[in-house]
């Protein structure tokens, strides 16, 4: 069998204790109505361990299939010529930046992020390096450590920015503003940016509007892991 990129679990804390704690109050409530104790009590907990249960497994369907979906149209929200300079931000193990990598066969890919195991499971450089071997795109693909409120590049440096559901993690709306001013300045005029994100995404968007961003499309609402999230794409007007 061919070997395949693994992008790992996000939030597997969360996931792990929705598993657990659903299991542990499903026993619980069986139990308990077996023995006969609580009885009034034993519908809610049941209940309560099997939407747990459910919520755990929404989230593996979501980081394991439903994202590789959301992820492959933002990316068609770009009309790839081939030879695009990219820039991903918060790329994790590498799912949007290497799916990027397979289009830029004459040009390359970035990815930044800083590497927060609670965001992704096992999350790395060196497992986005191993991704990327495996997918065949590894000459076409740099990574590199650095924050989204502090881009290590210069001005106008890339034809695409792209940002799947990282932005949100950051945990203070000023945080946020300075990330999505960032990716602003590091876009060159004329050249495009896609973002997929959970809770705040329009408000990005409309950021980007009053910085100057135009062709906006804006898609959603999209359910994934839980809360609602939109993706969208804007364009970087040339002078």
């Amino acid at each position: 069998m061919t070997a395949q990129p693994n992008y790992g679990i996000d939030a597997p804390t969360v996931v792990r204790n929705l598993s657990v704690g659903g299991m542990t109050l499903a026993v619980a409530g069986a139990a308990m109505g077996i023995a006969g104790f609580g009885a009034q009590f034993v519908p809610s907990i049941i209940t309560t361990g099997l939407i747990m249960g459910v919520m755990a497994l929404w989230m593996l369907a979501s980081s394991l299939w439903i994202k590789q979906i959301v992820m492959r149209r933002m990316l068609q929200d770009h009309d790839w010529r081939g030879d695009e300079q990219v820039l991903d931000v918060g790329c994790g193990r590498g799912l949007v930046a290497i799916e990027a990598a397979r289009h830029v066969t004459r040009g390359h890919v970035r990815g930044i992020d800083l590497w927060q195991a609670q965001d992704l499971s096992d999350n790395g450089p060196d497992q986005t390096l191993a991704n990327a071997r495996i997918a065949g795109v590894a000459d076409r693909l740099t990574v590199d450590t650095g924050d989204a409120r502090a881009l290590p590049y210069s001005d106008a440096s890339f034809d695409l920015v792209t940002s799947m559901t990282v932005i949100h993690n950051i945990p203070n709306t000023q945080g946020r503003r300075d990330a999505i001013a960032q990716i602003w300045r590091v876009v060159k005029p004329g050249g495009q940016i896609l973002i997929f994100d959970i809770r705040h995404a329009r408000s990005y968007l409309q950021q980007l509007r009053d910085l100057g961003a135009v062709d906006a499309r804006l898609r959603g609402p999209i359910l994934l892991w839980g809360p609602i999230g939109w993706r969208f794409a804007v364009r970087k007007p040339k002078p």
